[in-house]
């Protein structure tokens, strides 16, 4: 009997755990890398009106990601006083925009969950950018991050903003303006851990990683890196050996103990690097894939390492690198590790599957759709489906598991990079001009 009472006590205490997860998505692709837990109550059906609990405008231009508190939905966006040019989807060259000369606002908004309404908003400058971005950028791609007590908001070149819920400002982090690669501007999002805020600064003129104390935004250490731009942000690696802040980079990935100790470094990535490193089952996952190289990798990392652990010529493993494919890695997207299983979405609307301990293949590419127009919003699971949206505003509903099978398109009519938030039975989800809230009737 007390086995027993004691294995239900277990149980309800994991089931209360999960369920608490559920609640919250405080930061891009949230805590699981894009994997929700699974809920019944989660939809794998909408339009512009069905399952559409509300859509409220977003002005301006941004492709950061919402993310979700309690009742609070964070965004972020950058509205230009004269007329934007709208971006156009596909993989194109041609995307580089002069500096504007009309006057912009960087705005943060805190929206109602059960409502739409917006609760508040701040503008945390007005004028005009230091410098051009790509069309396809903005000058408000980098999603912001909360610990529940507080909002800090990024925008790149500008600063790092913290807010209470109630809106008031905390502190301000100003940031000096820097060239990045073709001038096509700033993506890099800050994370959190524990009473710290990690903010890496990937650019042509003076790159740096940098722990700052969350509670009074100054600065605890820094480390320089090279004078190269990236947009992908760090990731805070959590194992049984201790904690590491890994940053994935042209010249490099680099990790970093908590006091910004290089613990080792791996060569070989492609000459644009875009997605971020996440974990699962006990290994890390790295890529990059610019379109035009040949090298285009994955690798996954054990812990422990320390000093260079590249591959040497030929080789596809070592003590560190438990797996790897010169060829799997993507542009735009982050893979998603649903089950056992490592997703690969390739911009132009391939999906792979292969096992996420060994890199075995699973199934080879699968077009997703012939008549999308690509993909830069990462994949995101739950309730045995993945879930893909492409730059038209279709999410594809695939099948999860050792076969493809596409399930069904959801169709928003407009175009999407953002990447979801995922809580409390709903889906937050942002297009070029709204952000809406999905979910079936009666979830609160």
């Amino acid at each position: 009997m007390a086995r027993t009472l004691g294995t239900w006590l277990l149980m309800t205490v994991l089931a209360s755990a999960v369920l608490a997860g559920a609640d919250q998505w405080p930061q891009f692709r949230g805590e699981q890398a894009g994997v929700a837990a699974d809920d019944p109550a989660l939809p794998d059906r909408w339009s512009q009106t069905e399952n559409v609990r509300w859509k409220v405008p977003v002005p301006g231009l941004a492709w950061s990601s919402p993310i979700v508190w309690d009742d609070h939905i964070f965004i972020t966006s950058v509205i230009n006083s004269a007329e934007t040019e709208a971006p156009k989807p596909g993989l194109y060259f041609g995307g580089e925009r002069p500096t504007p000369t009309a006057e912009h606002r960087w705005v943060v908004y805190d929206i109602d969950f059960a409502s739409g309404k917006i609760r508040w908003q701040q503008d945390v400058r007005r004028g005009v950018p230091a410098g051009p971005r790509h069309l396809k950028n903005s000058y408000g791609s980098e999603t912001p991050v909360t610990d529940g007590e507080r909002v800090y908001a990024l925008f790149g070149g500008v600063g790092l903003f913290a807010f209470d819920l109630k809106g008031q400002t905390v502190w301000v982090r100003e940031m000096e303006p820097a060239a990045t690669r073709f001038g096509w501007g700033t993506a890099q999002s800050p994370v959190l851990h524990g009473d710290r805020l990690y903010l890496l600064n990937d650019n042509d003129t003076k790159s740096y990683l940098a722990a700052l104390d969350k509670r009074s935004g100054k600065e605890i250490w820094r480390v320089e890196r090279p004078a190269e731009t990236n947009w992908a942000s760090p990731f805070v690696w959590e194992h049984k050996q201790g904690t590491e802040i890994v940053t994935s980079a042209t010249d490099g990935v680099r990790s970093y103990d908590t006091n910004g100790k290089l613990k080792w470094e791996l060569k070989g990535m492609s000459s644009i690097v875009i997605p971020t490193p996440f974990s699962k089952h006990g290994l890390l996952f790295i890529s990059s894939g610019y379109v035009g190289d040949a090298l285009r990798p994955v690798y996954a990392i054990r812990p422990g390492a320390s000093g260079d652990i590249s591959l040497k010529p030929g080789e596809l493993s070592n003590s560190f690198v438990a797996w790897s494919n010169p060829q799997l890695g993507t542009y735009n997207t982050s893979a998603v590790i649903y089950g056992d299983i490592y997703y690969t979405l390739l911009d132009r609307g391939f999906l792979l599957a292969h096992d996420a301990r060994t890199g075995r293949e699973v199934y080879t590419r699968q077009r997703i759709a012939p008549d999308a127009s690509g993909f830069t919003s990462s994949p995101w699971a739950y309730n045995n489906r993945i879930f893909a949206l492409s730059e038209d505003g279709d999410t594809y509903v695939i099948q999860a598991g050792p076969e493809f099978n596409v399930l069904g398109k959801n169709s928003l009519g407009e175009m999407a990079m953002a990447s979801p938030a995922i809580a409390r039975g709903s889906l937050i989800l942002r297009t070029a001009t709204s952000l809406y809230r999905i979910a079936a009737p009666g979830t609160k």
